[in-house]
């Protein structure tokens, strides 16, 4: 089950009428493969003049459309999104072969419906004796953004929504494994946008996404910012670049189940979150620490829920399949992220499953599982003697990436002293990491989580810049 089966009512109803709608009808865009120097819908075979039209874009987007356009635009990028959000979820499915398609429409509807557009640019003021004091978010200019391939048209609308809302224009360069879906999302967008009103090229990219396009990206002096959506390889290389840069990188996201927890809700919860979308989440569940006394019940409580235990034979087999070992260091293989539990099963042998979606084991830290983050719907199992041992070792296997961590408890101190230990930018309660980012649970959704550069979880004034504008003798005042 995903989420819960009300939200799942909520979110077909609202696909469903979305698909109703005959402004944008499903298929009725198309990617153009013919050179298009001069842009179509947005996509230009040269990412310079990609950054050319949107830096003209950008401008004209300033100085011509009001906060109140802004938001108008946006609205209408909701409203055409969700019609689309069946059909963007089936190509990433069948581009990347990666994930669960039901699952990545709930993705899809997240970040339609709750990030947040022009409502967080907050002005600040102070008035006093000296004078008049106000603060405003000012657009950057052209934003470069880069998206993966785990998650990339909810990617694509989130950066969207976020950037334009802050007056900015934006370049993508996009994950080659996704480039269809990304350029299918692009031109909708970009559709959209123009037939409301607002100037062309406000989004664009390049047709063939390339590392050449990257570099040309960080050394163009018209991007005036960075934001990257990947691996901490590609959040490094940014950062190297000189430019300013927000960046979203790996997470490892430990789980920690205390003696005091509710096992029947950490068993329900933590089988819906790692399995979600076959654990591509950077934020979904990785592996469990738990507390020995209490640990048997937990994993009879997710094979209840419909896990699948692996004994060791076959989870031998199993991190054979997922992990390469380069000298005894591991990496993942790539060709099993994302891939559904059952293919696994099948892949080792086991024909006769109840297509589970989650993989359960049970080891020591050591394991490759523990240690490195796979995106797979494989979640690891560590018994620990003391509730000291489980923060110790969950801190050690999320290895300083600041991203996310969960806890089930019903122990204050415990739920305090993990969080501060941990640092992360997410830290969920008694409840699947979904919910950190607004999916079950409060708060906006994004799909870029800055860890690394601090911004958190990123929205419109994430891609905005302080300016404060000062009038002084007093004036304007009236007490």
């Amino acid at each position: 089950m995903e989420i819960s089966e009300k939200e799942i009512e909520a979110i077909v109803r609202s696909v469903l009428s979305g698909l109703a709608q005959k402004d944008f009808q499903a298929g009725a865009l198309h990617v153009n493969d013919r050179t298009c120097s001069n842009g179509q819908d947005g996509i230009f075979e040269q990412v310079e003049d990609a950054i050319e039209a949107a830096r003209t874009a950008q401008k004209e987007w300033i100085h011509r459309y009001k906060l109140e356009d802004r938001k108008r635009i946006i609205e209408a990028i909701r409203a055409a999104s969700r019609a689309h959000a069946e059909s963007l979820a089936r190509m990433v499915h069948e581009e990347t072969g990666m994930g669960r398609y039901e699952d990545k429409i709930i993705k899809h509807m997240a970040v339609i419906d709750k990030t947040p557009g022009v409502e967080c640019l907050v002005t600040d003021a102070v008035s006093g004796d000296e004078g008049l004091m106000i603060e405003e978010q000012a657009p950057f200019g052209v934003i470069g953004a880069i998206t993966p391939s785990t998650n990339p048209t909810e990617t694509m609308i989130n950066n969207t929504i976020s950037m334009i809302a802050g007056g900015n224009a934006v370049v993508f360069n996009v994950h080659p494994g996704a480039k269809r879906c990304s350029a299918y999302c692009l031109q909708m967008l970009h559709r959209t946008i123009v037939e409301n009103g607002g100037p062309k090229n406000l989004i664009t990219m390049q047709r063939e996404p390339d590392m050449e396009a990257v570099h040309k990206l960080t050394s163009s002096p018209h991007i005036r910012l960075m934001a990257g959506t990947g691996g901490m390889g590609m959040v490094h290389a940014l950062l190297c670049s000189g430019k300013k840069t927000i960046g979203a990188g790996a997470g490892n996201p430990p789980v920690v189940v205390d003696d005091t927890a509710d096992l029947s809700l950490a068993a329900r919860e933590l089988y819906r979150g790692a399995s979600f979308d076959n654990n591509l989440l950077c934020l979904a569940e990785k592996e469990v620490f738990v507390m020995d006394n209490v640990a048997d019940e937990l994993v009879d409580g997710l094979v209840g829920e419909g896990a699948y235990l692996l004994d060791e034979s076959q989870l031998t087999k199993i991190t054979k399949l997922a992990m390469v070992n380069k000298a005894g260091n591991y990496e993942v293989n790539k060709k099993w992220v994302g891939k559904d539990a059952g293919t696994f099963l099948e892949a080792i042998g086991i024909q006769e499953h109840k297509n589970p979606r989650l993989l359960i084991c049970v080891t020591d830290r050591s394991h490759p599982f523990v240690k490195v983050e796979q995106l797979m719907p494989v979640l690891p199992i560590v018994r620990c003697e003391t509730f000291e041992k489980c923060v110790e070792w969950a801190v050690d296997a999320e290895a300083g990436n600041r991203h996310t961590a969960s806890i089930f408890s019903k122990n204050v101190e415990h739920m305090t002293l993990f969080g501060k230990e941990i640092e992360t930018t997410i830290y969920t309660k008694n409840g699947a990491t979904l919910k950190g980012v607004g999916i079950g649970g409060e708060g906006h959704t994004t799909m870029t989580i800055a860890g690394p550069t601090g911004e958190g979880l990123t929205c419109a004034r994430s891609f905005t810049r302080r300016r404060r504008c000062m009038l002084a003798e007093g004036g304007l005042r009236i007490v």
